[in-house]
């Protein structure tokens, strides 16, 4: 519970103190887009307070109103009540300097494929301005679709997702980006409704994570949709149906890039005579794959 003397806390050194120690307490789960109490505590103090995220060394020692100390102990508060993640309690998240719209209809994002898209698939994909047709399956907020425009700036991308709270998420950040004629939203079962298309590229971050996994979770994962989280017994429920049709989907040449965080055990025991390519990134190089057209055929 909040202690109820907090008038001591006057500058946003002392709120950003007290919501590190609160925050320690508590044994916040963490991982939806900080990596620890500090920088989490961090953002939310000045989110809140209507300053820039990246910017907290001019603003430490300013004085706050009595006002802002409440709002701030109050989204502190909420964070550890409720166990939200903070871009739900904010209905923000950021990828790579990009902002995109949240809240709990859709899974937070923090696709490991956004990294790769910072530099344009490079160097499996040579020319950014080639590639023509791109889906984003499994869409959620539309941000991997938003940020696969921006990369290859002459594609149109689709992007699919069975959930249409998903895509009236998805909705905001394709329009907020004005990407309206280049990124089409599709509610579909995977491949079930989209039509006959060859893409040049497929982007995928499924649910992957298997049952026991799942039953593991922290309370703040609990919060996003399960539907968007849960790939069944070995967490490859979704990534079969998949990789079984996705061949009739890619030109000739085409590329899926696939995420599957820690399921790499499963997915080398589901698919063992696949040989994929395992792609480089902040986690490491066994959590996304890249598998070509001819692989899958």
């Amino acid at each position: 519970m909040q202690p109820t003397d907090t008038h001591h806390l006057r500058t946003i050194r002392d709120l950003l103190r007290y919501a590190v120690s609160r925050f320690n307490a508590a044994g916040i789960a963490l991982g939806h887009g900080t990596l620890d109490v500090f920088d989490e505590a961090a953002y939310l103090v000045l989110h809140t307070l209507r300053l820039p995220i990246d910017r907290l060394d001019p603003f430490l020692d300013a004085a706050v109103l009595d006002g802002e100390r409440e709002q701030v102990l109050a989204i502190v508060e909420r964070r550890i009540a409720e166990r939200l993640p903070a871009p739900y309690l904010t209905n923000e998240a950021w990828m790579h300097g990009h902002r995109f719209y949240v809240d709990r209809r859709v899974i937070v994002p923090r696709s490991l494929i956004g990294e790769l898209l910072n530099d344009a698939l490079a160097p499996w994909i040579e020319d950014p301005f080639a590639v023509e047709w791109a889906l984003d399956m499994c869409t959620g907020s539309g941000c991997l679709a938003i940020l696969a425009a921006l990369a290859f700036p002459h594609a149109q991308v689709d992007a699919v997702d069975l959930s249409a709270d998903a895509l009236a998420v998805a909705r905001i950040n394709v329009d907020g980006y004005g990407l309206q004629d280049r990124v089409a939203l599709h509610q579909s079962n995977l491949f079930q409704d989209l039509p006959p298309t060859q893409y040049d590229l497929i982007l995928c971050n499924p649910p992957y994570v298997n049952s026991e996994s799942m039953a593991a979770l922290p309370p703040e994962y609990r919060q996003e949709p399960a539907l968007a989280l849960d790939g069944g017994s070995d967490g490859m429920d979704l990534i079969r149906p998949l990789l079984a049709q996705a061949a009739d989907y890619l030109r000739p040449g085409g590329l899926l890039v696939l995420e599957l965080g820690h399921e790499r055990p499963y997915f080398e025991q589901a698919f063992p005579h696949l040989d994929p390519i395992w792609l480089d990134t902040s986690a490491g190089s066994d959590q996304v794959l890249l598998l070509r057209q001819e692989q899958l055929a």
